[in-house]
């Protein structure tokens, strides 16, 4: 049986495959440095954990929720913004979905028409391209140097603009480089976006994961305007160490959130119940252990930026948030004697059994991504292993 276009033309996600070869690698006995996965290297926090088996215990999460989640999370959700964001949104501006991923891919299902087009930063998360796809739109993707620190600028978005612009994505702090966008450079973008009628779509998931005196400002927070013509989506995944409990959020205007449930209701039915009540607390609960996390990806940043930066060919800008180093390894791989990081990467794996992502997923095919979400020694023995193997093919 023959499969679908789409699904012919779909790249499949390069963080996940990289992932998949390293586990491999590790189930047939071989020491493999994992630093591909996008995730906390924590377990949840107890006070969650406890909310979710009282929630079982209870008999609560035995039964289908509302497709856009259960009420007393959406409200959760309501009281979180308000908290961190100083923004008012009722229960109606508010979907869950089974994780910010998913929240992403209906919204774009839910807005996109056929060839309507979507401007995305590079480099870029890798997934947003790809949906878009799905959805029958079309991806513009601007580039953005590594010396202006990966920030798209007004005079680009307006020379990449056509009258089939509809959305814009914005990532920050961003998954692949960490950088973080100021006050004044989003108020510059969501004043465009406001003025040309575009939607800009909001990928806060790391707003919380910020370091060394660096602020993330949510741009819908800027204008009352600007907040009209915003889409947040966000979730529990990263700042709380949920990533496998499958929950985040869009908040935004009331005839997309609604047209995103319809979706869902034919598609999911509705988020995993018991994950629900466990985001609940992890929203409204103690957050004393958000920082706690957020401390210790600082600390590590702090130690292991420079041994990157150090390593051969490497040209890294110190990231201000998320938990990634994305170099950009030209020279290096000049100096190994390669023309292709994609390559390098898998022959780091082969014959030094580290494991990185290549920057080709991201729009970004000199650089390499790099997660600092695992312990120090796990990434000082990296650094080592990458050096070594540096060294030895350059002296060929």
């Amino acid at each position: 049986m023959d499969i679908s276009k789409r699904a012919q033309k779909l790249e499949p996600s390069v963080t996940l495959a990289a992932a998949a070869k390293a586990n491999a690698l590790k189930a047939e006995g071989k020491d493999v440095l994992s630093l591909t996965v996008g995730e906390p290297d924590f377990s949840t926090p107890k006070n969650i954990q406890q909310a979710a088996i009282k929630a079982i215990e209870s008999g609560k999460a035995s039964y289908y929720t509302p497709s856009a989640g259960i009420k007393e999370l959406r409200e959760a959700v309501v009281e979180h913004i308000e908290t961190y964001y100083n923004l008012s949104y009722q229960v109606k501006n508010v979907i869950v979905t089974d994780g910010a991923k998913f929240a992403l891919y209906l919204l774009f299902q839910a807005v996109l028409n056929p060839n309507d087009e979507v401007i995305i930063p590079v480099p870029y998360w890798v997934s947003y391209g790809e949906q878009v796809k799905l959805a029958e739109g079309i991806p513009v993707f601007i580039s953005c140097d590594q010396e202006k620190e990966f920030k798209v600028t007004v005079e680009q978005l307006e020379e990449a603009r056509t009258d089939k612009t509809k959305l814009l994505i914005l990532n920050s702090p961003s998954n692949p480089t960490g950088m973080i966008y100021s006050e004044a450079e989003l108020r510059k973008i969501g004043e465009w976006a406001v003025q040309n009628d575009i939607l800009i779509v909001s990928d806060d998931i790391y707003g919380r994961l910020v370091y060394n005196g660096a602020t993330f400002t949510p741009i819908a927070t800027l204008s009352e305007a600007i907040q009209k013509q915003t889409i947040i989506i966000n979730g529990v995944s990263k700042s709380y160490a949920m990533t496998g409990w499958r929950i985040g959020y869009a908040v935004g205007d009331e005839t997309i959130i609604s047209a995103m449930n319809d979706i869902a209701s034919q598609s999911t039915s509705n988020p995993t119940a018991v994950s629900q009540y466990a985001a609940i607390e992890a929203l409204i609960g103690e957050q004393d252990t958000v920082e706690i996390m957020r401390q210790a990806f600082e600390a590590r940043l702090n130690e292991i930026y420079p041994l990157f930066a150090a390593l051969p060919g490497f040209k890294i800008e110190k990231p201000n948030g998320a938990f990634y180093l994305f170099p950009n390894i030209k020279d290096t791989l000049t100096m190994c004697g390669y023309t292709d990081v994609t390559q390098w990467i898998d022959d780091l794996l082969a014959e030094a059994q580290v494991a990185l992502v290549t920057g080709a997923g991201f729009g970004a095919p000199e650089n390499v991504r790099i997660s600092y979400a695992t312990d120090l020694d796990t990434l000082k023995e990296a650094v080592k292993r990458i050096k070594d193997f540096i060294e030895k093919k350059a002296t060929k």
